[in-house]
């Protein structure tokens, strides 16, 4: 059923590419963006590492790049953990993903959400990422994860402001 709404979804996607415009295609971009980290996480892959400034500035916009940097450095100097203590992408530490589905909405001019469903060990997850377009590439403004049924965010977890708060 899940192959199904994702064929379902993909022609939904490339259908509304075809007749839509710029907005569609920055969807289209948003979605290969999104997939491509969740991707590294199915099939026993290894997942995206985010463990220097260069791989933290290929996913996340600056501010929030040059914090979860500053917090790692600062970590390792002290020989701590730093404030994220699980993979910011799927909420776990560890995975066993088979499939997930992405649902872009756009936001604003050159930011969308994408909200990623999928079962990590046999739980439902819910992950939302809110990007945006920085020279034509996308970048995660913000993650937010359901905990205990509240909403966290990454942004709020190194102290920085969420959007338009």
């Amino acid at each position: 059923m899940l192959a199904a709404a994702c064929s379902v979804a993909a022609w939904i996607s490339t259908s509304r590419l075809a007749t839509a415009g710029p907005a569609a295609a920055d969807d289209a971009s948003a979605r290969a963006f999104v997939s491509a980290i969740y991707d590294s996480y199915t099939g026993g892959r290894q997942g995206v590492r985010i463990d220097s400034g260069p791989k933290l500035r290929r996913y996340f916009e600056p501010t929030l790049a040059q914090a979860m940097n500053k917090d790692q450095e600062n970590a390792a100097k002290h020989h701590d953990v730093g404030e994220l203590d699980a993979d910011p992408f799927i909420d776990a530490q560890d995975w066993e993903i088979k499939q997930f589905v992405v649902g872009i909405e756009d936001i604003a001019p050159g930011k969308v959400s994408a909200t990623v469903n999928f079962v990590n060990f046999d739980k439902q997850k819910k992950i939302v990422l809110e990007l945006v377009a920085i020279k034509n590439d996308w970048r995660i403004f913000d993650i937010i994860w359901s905990r205990d049924g509240k909403p966290e965010s990454l942004r709020a977890l190194f102290g920085l402001k969420r959007q338009g708060g």
